[in-house]
């Protein structure tokens, strides 16, 4: 009789114990799909369950108060200050974490992965940082316009000044020159690094004729570094009279790329357009992000407001993720997977997928943000306060 009464007891525990567990199954999916669906339930998940919302004044900072004109850039988990020719790099706490000394007052920033490219603006100074390291500066010959650092260390530079329009360098993550690239009639706006780092992108302009023209050249750095003259493999010509404003190798080596009337990919020698300028009032753009492209689209919310809808396409499935941010956007900040929204004195800190991850809520008006893979700073006239993302 008791062993029955034992074996009986044990049943009742697993049937209690697997009603617990469908039970917690439930609430769970319930509360995933009210966090979906239904605004107010995600603000207050976001605000009292998840700790999303942070204030000013209660994070980390570094202050600012003794510093003249500093220049602030953020890459990998790092806040940078470059200041009489001291580049500062502080850690996510706040604390001073390494010094460089460069000779560069006026600088050009590029980040990718857990690399900073610094340079000098008109100048012939270049530099790259990770972390601790700097792991090795050079001197060109050219003024240096713009800088380019892929997600590997892979270093290109544009330069103006010689008897070419353009000269571009192109550097290895050991600081070796691996080829020039020449243009002679025509400008380079951008360049772009693929992640496997088999091939330079190059966008150009030639605004000599009564038309302008846009062009996109796909160098091989292999044969490059071997025979530079013969090292296009492709060259792509845009429509007449649409400006390249910007490209970004993603994966798989598609090429994003920034028209000043649209955003296009170009994939195995063929251009799709995503999203036309041309159909609705775009007030941001970007395709500075890990696989995916960024517009934003002012909406009438009533007599008196505005909400803004960020526009998040995947570049590989064209699936398209969608945040709606209250009020107008004054700022728009784009880095890796990471999206800060600036709204003035609230910065919505959001990822590809349109999720919130940190929301910010300041006292007065943001002066701006630095964006990195695993921190943000708000910058003020007299600290930065740092998020953790």
């Amino acid at each position: 009789m008791n062993k029955l009464k034992i074996n009986l007891s044990d049943k009742t525990k697993k049937k209690i114990k697997i009603g617990t567990i469908l039970l917690l199954i439930i609430i769970i999916v319930l509360s995933i799909s009210l966090y979906i669906g239904n605004e107010n339930v995600r603000t207050f998940f976001d605000r009292y369950i998840l700790r999303k919302e942070v204030v000013e004044n209660n994070v980390s900072s570094i202050d600012l108060s003794n510093i003249e004109n500093p220049k602030i850039y953020a890459y990998d988990k790092y806040i940078t200050i470059l200041n009489k020719n001291i580049l500062s790099t502080y850690s996510s706490s706040g604390k001073k974490e390494y010094e460089h000394e460069i000779a560069v007052s006026d600088p050009l920033f590029s980040a990718s992965n857990r690399f900073l490219a610094v340079a000098q603006k008109n100048g012939t100074n270049l530099y790259l940082v990770s972390g601790s390291d700097l792991l090795w500066n050079v001197e060109i010959e050219d003024a240096i316009q713009k800088v380019i650092v892929n997600k590997n260390g892979y270093v290109c530079v544009i330069t103006s000044g010689s008897s070419y329009k353009t000269v571009i360098y192109t550097f290895s993550p050991a600081g070796k020159e691996l080829f020039k690239t020449y243009l002679s009639s025509t400008s380079a706006i951008d360049a772009s690094i693929s992640n496997d780092n088999k091939y330079l992108s190059v966008a150009e302009i030639n605004t000599s004729g009564t038309v302008i023209q846009s062009n996109i050249k796909i160098i091989s750095i292999e044969k490059a570094q071997n025979d530079p003259t013969n090292s296009v493999i492709y060259t792509y010509n845009a429509e007449a009279n649409k400006l390249i404003v910007s490209i970004k190798y993603q994966d798989k080596n598609r090429l994003a790329i920034l028209y000043d009337d649209g955003i296009y990919t170009l994939y195995e020698e063929k251009e799709e357009q995503a999203v036309s300028f041309k159909e609705a009032k775009i007030t941001f753009s970007s395709v500075d992000l890990s696989n995916y492209t960024l517009y934003t689209i002012e909406k009438s919310a009533g007599l008196f407001n505005s909400n803004t809808q960020v526009i998040l396409r995947n570049t590989d499935t064209s699936k398209e993720n969608v945040y709606t941010a209250p009020g107008t956007l004054r700022d728009v900040k784009t880095h890796d997977n990471n999206i800060a929204l600036n709204l003035g004195s609230e910065v919505h800190f959001i990822n590809t997928n349109g999720w919130l991850t940190k929301k910010y809520v300041s006292e007065k008006e943001i002066n701006d943000i630095v964006l990195g893979q695993g921190v943000a700073g708000i910058v003020y006239k007299d600290k930065i306060e740092i998020i953790n993302l």
